[in-house]
């Protein structure tokens, strides 16, 4: 396999090699190397860190992890911490650390909502570390109470508070993992409208996206796309991309959802 990488690397060449050739990579080794690329690239790749961090399960994590140590003989939380810092720093520890609690605690959906909203609306300036503590260690069903019951006591959603209390990566961070917690595929579906969207192509982002939930969710992604925007994923890959790339993305993509 790792000749046939090889030959289509000198081969292919561009956006179409490098979707060919993550497509080949096992999932996990995909992953690894994602964020080897990002931390270790020019300057740090906070996008790729968010992304990968705040989507995978707790076993993934731990399974990167375990295959990052074996792969470069480095420590990925090590690695990472190096390379960031705060709070954005310490959500990204928190997530690789990979200790969500499992279910519904009944008992603190109501007091970890009232604790962030103490914590952020109710406040001058922002505690980010309850931010980062308690969406960084409860479940994602928990966390979807606890939004709810924030919605109820503060007239906001979660994301609308996290938009006006933090900023920078830390901001994107938070807002990837309350995303997350509602539903994966729509977190992906955004990311991939707004890679997209406007003038120009993120191609780095639809290629990594498509890549990495292709044999995923990528049928649930398509269903939330198609209801969140006002065209399919096929027909917006199909306006945005060419030749043996966009034929190669649509393979993915699957059929239309017009």
């Amino acid at each position: 396999l790792a000749d046939l990488v090889d030959d289509l690397k000198g081969e292919l060449g561009g956006k179409f090699e490098t979707l060919i050739v993550g497509l080949m990579t096992p999932p996990l080794a995909y992953d690894v190397t994602l964020l080897r690329n990002a931390i270790k690239g020019a300057g740090t790749d906070e996008k790729v860190l968010v992304e990968v961090l705040a989507s995978r399960t707790c076993q993934q994590v731990k399974d990167i992890v375990g295959a990052y140590r074996q792969e470069y003989d480095d420590d990925l939380e090590e690695d990472v911490s190096g390379d960031t810092s705060g709070h954005f720093k310490r959500l990204l520890v928190i997530l690789l650390q990979a200790n969500r609690q499992k279910g519904i605690q009944e008992g603190t959906v109501e007091s970890d909502a009232q604790v962030l909203f103490q914590a952020g609306e109710k406040k001058f300036g922002t505690d980010e570390q309850t931010f980062v503590t308690i969406l960084g260690n409860r479940s994602a069903e928990h966390l979807r109470k606890v939004f709810d019951a924030y919605m109820k006591l503060s007239g906001y959603e979660m994301e609308e508070s996290i938009k006006r209390e933090t900023s920078g990566p830390l901001r994107d961070l938070l807002l990837a993992v309350v995303k997350c917690a509602r539903s994966v595929p729509a977190y992906f579906a955004e990311t991939l409208y707004y890679a997209m969207k406007g003038a120009g192509t993120d191609d780095e982002t639809l290629i990594r996206v498509m890549v990495s939930r292709s044999e995923v969710d990528m049928m649930d992604i398509r269903a939330e796309f198609r209801r969140m925007f006002p065209s399919s994923l096929f027909s917006m890959i199909k306006g945005d991309t060419g030749g043996d790339y966009r034929k190669a993305l649509l393979l993915l993509c699957g059929g239309d959802d017009a």
